[in-house]
């Protein structure tokens, strides 16, 4: 008996000392992982939620993971190829021209340290960076998670040529789901049904599911909106500075016309691979062909591409994306979901690219930037800066927040609700005015949301962009507060001054000012693309050339290509093939 009474001691003993130890290792059905603490919360890393896309799995939908007993550690540089850059956020990882793996979907979940006794809101966190690069590193949502009791969860995705690609060799010898040409969405769709599986594990509710994303990530966002495999996944939805763009599958493989993405269309890649011997080769051998590169062989065809063309990418297939496309299918009751959404955009959005165009700016080297490594940035012509960023930054907002919204409410769905991010409290300093320069430019608020600025590169940047400071801490707090609110509830409710975010109003447009306190308000306005061409016709800020290349942009940019049934409402002659040469010649960038 005695010998039972120690037996029983010691083997409970281990039992509770591992039960401590491993208190936050978690069984998944792809593998064990354990968390660990970090800036008050739990984190954990790397999980796999689908199997690598490699070999065969190549231009694949993802498959579910074997097994559920391996032990899953942390990845050094994880995230998917593509091209190497400082705006992507992986030159920070590696100096190689091209980056990344195509091993690369996997996930971190970020939780509150102290255990809930009721199933937490999960926040699902889709990056941007144009569906050809980023990374869920980038984005540390610790403070959110500290200070507001969710669950927030970031994934990478396929990016670029191997997440969105359209060949015959590729879909025509495939079945089923693998006909599709959008793997990327497919790879997110299963990071969602991973996280609807396993998240309770964790202290996550999978009947209440955020999904939000920037940029791509926004755009990306509305693809799920109208996608059947992901009905049912998620619960509600904020886009945060979407777009609407979506592809034939004949333009994505082979356009009849020339456009931005005729050079990298595949049929134009694939005929350079097998140096413009496709047309005569089996299908079944250029499929080998495709199946044999490398991934960093099959990627370079892609890589020194000029800044005006694009890669064919979120393709209208019928499988995953409905054949009307997505624009359409935003706005018919046969394909959306009825569920609470926030949209918005950002007052600037275009003056992240603005700011780098040696069109408009020239770098100077002063004593004190040489110091710091930043030059001194000279605006050439600060009328035409501001002309340019905004027409089209209120283009952004039309094409991709009014329109799609207007959509979801003509179709019935009633919790919908805008805003547009105008928080600009930047330094000026000697070396720039980065209140003028970038003012709310793209992606300037995912600092304020996740309350890290290092997110911009750390110092300098981010300690001359994002000077802490009352205005910096009400306008993240109080974003945060809505943020999590909605994922909550499904509405945002009043900020800590007391300012109740209204739903979207169709009739005057109705939205939230995202800014400091004394600016925080609903506010509305009525731009149409008419009443905006005929606003920039009458602006002397631009020329008349000027005049047809924001034109152009309006009308191309943020969406299907819309020009010709929008460039007649304007009351001037503007000559497309012009307005593009323009665009061309001007397309030199500076790498800050």
């Amino acid at each position: 008996m005695r010998f039972f009474y120690i037996t029983f001691f010691v083997l409970f003993s281990i039992f509770v000392s591992a039960e401590v130890k491993n208190d936050n290792t978690v069984s998944t059905n792809s593998g064990i992982v354990e968390g660990r603490l970090k800036k008050g919360i739990i984190f954990w890393e790397d999980i796999p939620y689908a199997q690598p896309p490699v070999g065969e799995l190549r231009w694949k939908a993802p498959r579910d993971i074997q097994s559920n007993d391996a032990k899953i550690y942390p990845k050094d540089n994880n995230f998917c190829i593509q091209k190497n850059s400082n705006l992507g956020g992986t030159a920070q990882f590696s100096d190689r021209k091209i980056s990344g793996s195509e091993d690369c979907l996997y996930l971190d979940i970020f939780a509150p340290k102290k255990k809930s006794e009721s199933l937490l809101p999960v926040m699902f966190w889709i990056h941007g960076g144009g569906n050809t690069s980023g990374l869920k590193d980038l984005y540390d949502f610790s403070k959110m998670v500290k200070n507001h009791n969710v669950i927030v969860v970031r994934i990478n995705y396929r990016l670029g040529p191997f997440g969105w690609f359209t060949h015959p060799a590729i879909q025509n010898l495939q079945n089923g789901i693998d006909k599709t040409s959008n793997f990327g969405t497919l790879d997110i769709v299963s990071a969602l049904k991973w996280v609807n599986i396993n998240i309770h594990r964790f202290g996550g509710n999978p009947n209440n599911i955020t999904i939000f994303g920037e940029s791509a990530g926004g755009h990306n966002v509305y693809s799920l909106m109208v996608n059947d495999q992901a009905k049912g996944l998620f619960q509600k939805a904020i886009s945060m500075s979407g777009y609407t763009t979506s592809i034939s599958v004949e333009d994505s493989y082979k356009p009849l016309e020339t456009s931005s993405i005729y050079n990298q269309s595949s049929w134009n890649i694939v005929n350079k691979i097998t140096n413009n011997k496709q047309d005569i080769l089996k299908t079944e051998d250029v499929r080998k062909i495709l199946y044999s590169m490398s991934s960093d062989n099959f990627f370079g065809y892609y890589v020194d591409r000029k800044s005006y063309e694009e890669i064919p990418l979120l393709t209208a297939d019928g499988i995953v994306i409905p054949k009307i496309g997505l624009k359409d299918a935003l706005s018919n009751k046969e394909y959306v979901n009825n569920l609470p959404i926030i949209s918005g955009s950002n007052r600037d959005e275009v003056k992240l690219w603005l700011a780098t165009a040696t069109y408009f700016v020239d770098l100077d080297y002063s004593f004190l930037g040489s110091i710091l490594r930043i030059p001194k940035v000279v605006l050439k012509d600060e009328d035409a800066f501001e002309a340019f960023n905004f027409y089209r930054s209120q283009a952004w907002k039309i094409r991709g927040v009014d329109d799609p919204i207007d959509g979801f409410l003509d179709i019935g769905i009633e919790d919908v609700y805008a805003y547009r991010f105008d928080w600009d409290d930047h330094r000026k300093l000697l070396i720039a005015d980065f209140k003028k320069l970038i003012g709310a430019a793209h992606a300037t608020e995912i600092p304020i949301l996740t309350g890290n600025s290092l997110l911009v590169g750390g110092y300098p940047l981010s300690g001359l962009i994002y000077p802490n400071g009352v205005s910096k801490k009400f306008t993240s707090k109080n974003m945060m507060k809505y943020w999590t609110n909605f994922a909550k509830y499904g509405e945002p409710g009043k900020s800590t001054n007391n300012i109740q975010w209204k739903r979207y109003d169709k009739e005057n447009k109705s939205f939230l000012i995202i800014d400091s306190k004394k600016n925080l308000k609903m506010d509305k306005e009525s731009y149409s693309l008419k009443s905006l061409s005929t606003k920039l016709f009458n602006d002397s800020r631009v020329n008349d050339l000027e005049k047809c290349v924001i034109l152009l942009q309006m009308f191309t940019f943020v969406g299907n290509d819309i020009y010709d049934e929008n460039i007649k409402e304007y009351p001037g002659k503007c000559d497309r093939k012009e307005s593009e040469k323009f665009l061309i010649d001007n397309a030199s960038f500076i790498e800050y």
